[in-house]
């Protein structure tokens, strides 16, 4: 499944379900909840090139 336009987040995402993360449809964009609960918005169409250091970030900051 695709969830979102680059395909470095695609990974990221995709391994981050492999490892129990859950994926939650929004009205617009797709989310993915850690297994305590917290969520973190996917960037659909990262407009910014630091898009993906940024979604890096949130995931290092919500795994501890």
């Amino acid at each position: 499944m695709r969830y979102s336009r680059d395909k470095n987040i695609n990974t990221i995402v995709t391994s981050l379900i492999s490892i129990g993360w859950l994926p939650i449809k929004k009205s617009r964009h797709w989310q993915i909840a850690s297994p305590l609960g917290e969520r973190l918005t996917i960037p659909s169409t990262p407009s910014d090139n630091r898009a993906l250091l940024n979604f890096r970030g949130d995931v290092k900051r919500l795994q501890g």
